[in-house]
């Protein structure tokens, strides 16, 4: 049986087909929630004290832990970290587009 492969944009949310803003804006904030929750696992913090060191609801916290990612903002993601004692920095580069996807 013979598989079509496709080459990967390089952002899983692009490639499930979510327009490239959304799909930016969903790759950054699953980065974020990712960090959160290692925070959150390598402190071994409960929910409870997890929300208190963020500054939100408990139930906010289990909705992070869920991976309700449409319930957080880029901007309340890197508030969590800051208040944790991370600083978040942001790096810009170029967007690397497949060779026929240039305007020639």
């Amino acid at each position: 049986m013979a598989m079509n492969i496709e080459r990967s944009t390089g952002n899983v949310f692009r490639d499930l087909g979510f327009g490239p803003k959304e799909a930016e804006s969903l790759r950054l904030r699953a980065q974020l929630m990712a960090e959160v929750k290692r925070l959150v696992q390598a402190r071994k913090l409960t929910q409870k004290a997890a929300a208190k060191l963020f500054g939100v609801t408990q139930p906010r916290v289990s909705d992070l832990v869920r991976g309700k990612i449409e319930l957080f903002s880029i901007e309340t993601l890197v508030n969590m970290l800051s208040r944790a004692g991370n600083r978040v920095q942001l790096r810009l580069a170029p967007v690397r587009r497949p060779p026929d996807d240039r305007a020639a």
